[in-house]
């Protein structure tokens, strides 16, 4: 929503300023991710309560659009999974809830035929020799981009993930739009492969 500020002089713009900003942190005492990020707790990362957020079909926005260079040095381009469904983890290596629910997603993505469903992590801070190191640690086959330097999956996914939310995983449906949202640590494999399911029978 966009707001229009009209007044007599700067100290008029300075005061509607500060109610604006004081009105857009009112509206964010429910989200839990602003709360924690407000109290600068020191975590290093931003962690969702592992709320689950799903989407009737009816519901869903635009298709989300995305690419970068995997870890590998090879480059994903979301257009290529379009007819598939689509899980998006956002992670990075330092982060411990990523590294607990690494062998979760990684299981899920083992029961899936790759021609059905898509597997794409999106890592938020590290370079490609610690990402690669990460993987191989964890046992992690599916790619990963590394999404440090243009952010560009962070913008593509900002209206219906905060980017700041790590770990947080996404399915998007058969059109590339947001089906399902994980915000923090998975921590259960039957979770997400519910989701999953329950969004591949939508085409059944």
């Amino acid at each position: 929503m966009r707001r229009t500020t009209r007044g007599r002089g700067p100290a008029a713009a300075v005061a509607a300023l500060v109610a604006a900003s004081a009105l857009l942190l009112t509206g964010c005492t429910s989200d839990p991710l602003a709360d924690q990020f407000r109290e600068g707790s020191g975590k290093n990362y931003i962690a969702g309560d592992g709320s689950i957020s799903e989407y009737a079909a009816d519901d869903r926005g635009e298709t989300i659009s995305f690419s970068g260079e995997t870890v590998e040095g090879d480059t994903f381009d979301s257009a290529d999974t379009l007819g598939e469904v689509t899980v998006v983890n956002f992670w990075y290596a330092g982060c411990a809830p990523c590294r607990v629910e690494s062998p979760i997603l990684e299981e899920v993505h083992q029961g899936y035929d790759e021609a059905d469903v898509a597997f794409i992590g999106v890592n938020v801070r590290d370079q490609a020799d610690t990402a690669a190191s990460f993987e191989k640690t964890y046992g992690v086959t599916y790619p990963s981009i590394i999404d440090v330097e243009s952010g560009e999956a962070q913008l593509a996914f900002a209206g219906p993930v905060p980017p700041a939310a790590v770990p947080t995983t996404i399915v998007l449906d058969q059109e590339g739009r947001v089906a399902a949202r994980v915000l923090g640590q998975l921590t259960d494999a039957s979770i997400l492969s519910s989701i999953v399911d329950r969004v591949l029978d939508e085409q059944a």
